[in-house]
């Protein structure tokens, strides 16, 4: 019987040896794919690659353990007592250790796409994927991915660690030793027994066993953090993906109103005692007077994926948004080129800006007290109020996001899917009609209409999304001559040339529309923004002027704004904003004096000394993420920018914004009695 242990345990102990060897391997292929050229070789051999080896192995260790604890209580313990039973143990063992290096392939292929996306590894957008369009993330990964090969990639692989198991568990075992006495046996097998049990926790709990000392993300080494690769490739899949579903319930969620008058405290600029009163009323605000005389039409444009990047001097040679470039020189506009979305994906943006209130990945479209009822600041409501006639164009289906109901609580009088208006067959991605037949459509039934009434547009594009499979040649791209000079480079990786393909088709669709709408209604307000950044620049190639994207270029989107009364010095000097401030701006160019509005910020009319969301901020000098804790300089950068981590900046103001969402959410009641908007 202790012989049985004793031999069963060497083999749960063998075969625990290859899942942190796959795990390295692993980070070493991240690690590869996502450092620029450039780094690749120096980066591989620097102490601090060495040093995020040694602290993932060790993190890893947390998941990677229960390869050598399960068996040893699945099929080691058993097989004491039940010699048939024991005699299978390595068949059991070879099941079971390939079924966890499927899992770790598959988790590992998760990271890779979702990385390419969000330049990230997994975290709480993850969980937003529930509401997503599942025939779009199937596009994505077949289309996109290379989704096929991925699926087919697991049999050579699992071929592979099969092998690899079974040669490991034919290494000879060390025999159990002879006892002069029964009891001298039994006293070792209890210390044997025991140093199993201590072995597990050992390697469970990171090289110690003390669990408050396991390895985390607050205690990863400076020099591996510092390097925004290799802090994301120290962190195991199975260990991120354990971090987000660990968090699933935001914090201002679980809080007590007790606890969140407290955090209230560093944004309500009065003190506020709860109960049933609505706490967005301290932000009423005043307008100071009209700066220009009210259009007959505004139109707000939301594009997708429209990063403020790709406007930067330093990417003039790639002419991806000559479009855009050519309605920002027009005369009364003025754009911002530090300018933060109110989300990080699509839907906390569109719902953060459509109410005047920080989403924080709660998802608020989705939220059905929101469809009864909504905030004091919400956007459409307050352009109601001045008289406009509110319209909300979407290129693809209204029930996306449950736009449906979402969009009419926050003030849209009508609504309008590229499905519904677009001709019959028209070409379209996943999540909705190609852009320029869409933005086309709506041209044209803008202009149709003969309605006097004042009239504010708010249009959202789809197409600049993966998996980018439009006939782009057909529309005109053509990397040759465009940018000839990095043309070869990037025809070489289809994925980089069809992204920058998006990124240019978007903007050339939005561009023509634009154009059309100023020549239909010259004195109309225009506001175009992106609904987040994306990654779309080709650092892959080798030929960026700076190897590596930068904070900056990850999160902030575009923003112009134009008028023909609209002038530069109108803006305080202001270089920074961010979404929550255009419903102010909107509202202090145009409405009379003393017009009442609720918002959370003020004008860009105003000066602004930083911005802070859920997940940056930024100021004249410095940009920074919260999750990351990572800070730069703020500005172009032709080489990679100093970095550093530190406590984030704002940190308390940031949860206040979160806590007040948080409050909103826990006390649906506030919105069926919301602020009167006549006040």
């Amino acid at each position: 019987m202790f012989s049985s242990y004793f031999l069963g345990m060497q083999q749960d102990m063998k075969i625990m040896l290859l899942p942190p060897v796959i795990c390295a391997l692993f980070r070493a292929i991240f690690i590869y794919v996502y450092t620029p050229p450039v780094r690749r070789c120096e980066l591989m051999w620097k102490e601090k690659a060495l040093a995020c080896f040694r602290y993932g192995f060790w993190w890893g260790m947390d998941w990677n353990a229960y390869v050598y604890f399960l068996p040893l209580l699945a099929v080691t313990l058993p097989g004491v007592f039940f010699p048939a039973y024991y005699e299978i143990g390595d068949t059991v063992r070879l099941i079971g250790a390939c079924a966890y290096c499927a899992v770790l392939y598959f988790a590992f292929m998760g990271k890779m796409i979702f990385y390419d996306h969000y330049r990230d590894t997994f975290n709480r957008t993850l969980l937003l994927g529930k509401h997503a369009d599942k025939k779009n993330l199937a596009d994505i990964f077949f289309n996109q991915h290379h989704g096929i090969w991925i699926l087919l990639g697991v049999f050579p692989y699992l071929l592979i660690c099969y092998e690899v198991l079974r040669l490991l568990l034919e290494i000879p075992r060390i025999a159990w030793p002879a006892f002069e006495s029964e009891t001298m046996e039994a006293v070792c097998f209890a210390a044997v027994f025991v140093l199993s049990i201590v072995f597990f926790y050992y390697f469970r709990y990171g090289g110690t066993l003390n669990h408050r000392n396991k390895p985390e993300w607050d205690e990863v080494p400076a020099i591996v953090k510092n390097d925004a690769i290799l802090a994301k490739a120290a962190v195991d899949d199975l260990v991120a993906l354990e971090m987000v579903f660990k968090a699933v319930k935001p914090p201002c969620l679980t809080h007590t109103d007790e606890e969140s008058l407290a955090i209230l405290s560093a944004v309500l600029p009065k003190a506020f005692a709860g109960g049933d009163e609505n706490p967005l009323q301290f932000f009423r605000r005043t307008a100071k007077g009209p700066r220009i005389e009210a259009p007959k039409h505004i139109f707000f444009v939301f594009a997708e994926g429209h990063a403020q990047a790709g406007f930067d001097s330093i990417y003039d040679n790639f002419h991806l948004m000559d479009g855009s470039k050519a309605f920002r020189h027009l005369p009364g506009t003025v754009s911002f080129d530090n300018f933060l979305a109110g989300g990080m994906i699509s839907q906390p943006s569109i719902s953060s800006i459509l109410t005047g209130l920080y989403d924080v990945n709660l998802e608020l479209n989705e939220n059905t007290n929101f469809w009864r009822g909504t905030v004091p600041t919400a956007f459409a409501r307050h352009l109601k109020k001045l008289g406009y006639r509110t319209e909300f164009w979407y290129g693809g289906s209204l029930t996306w996001g449950s736009l449906n109901h979402f969009a009419p609580a926050t003030g849209f009088d009508r609504l309008w899917g590229g499905p519904d208006i677009c001709p019959p067959g028209s070409p379209r991605t996943w999540l909705g009609i190609y852009d320029h037949i869409f933005l086309e459509t709506a041209a044209r039934m803008i202009q149709e209409n003969k309605n006097d009434q004042p009239v504010f547009h708010f249009l959202y594009t789809t197409s600049n999304h993966g998996p980018y499979t439009m006939p782009l040649e057909e529309y005109g791209y053509d990397v040759g001559a465009m940018m000839p000079e990095y043309a070869a480079a990037i025809r070489a990786n289809d994925s980089v040339w069809r992204r920058l393909g998006g990124a240019w088709y978007a903007d050339q669709a939005l561009s023509r529309f634009l154009t059309q709408m100023k020549e239909a209604f010259d004195d109309s307000l225009f506001i175009v923004t992106g609904d987040h950044s994306i990654y779309f620049l080709p650092f892959e190639c080798g030929v960026m002027p700076c190897p590596e994207q930068t904070v900056r270029e990850s999160v902030c989107t575009s923003f112009a704004i134009s008028h023909p009364s609209l002038r530069e010095d109108m803006f305080a000097g202001n270089i920074i904003g961010g979404h929550l401030n255009i419903l102010p701006t909107i509202i202090e160019l145009l409405a009379p004096k003393d017009f009442s509005y609720y918002s959370l910020f003020p004008s860009l009319l105003e000066p602004i000394d930083h911005v802070v969301t859920p997940y940056c901020w930024l100021n004249r000098h410095e940009i920074g993420v919260y999750d990351e804790q990572r800070v730069q300089p703020l500005g172009m950068a032709t080489e990679v920018p100093r970095a550093r981590r530190e406590n984030p900046a704002y940190l308390e103001e940031r949860d206040g914004w979160c806590e007040l969402t948080g409050w909103m959410v826990r006390h649906p009641e506030l919105l069926q009695s919301e602020i009167s908007l006549k006040g």
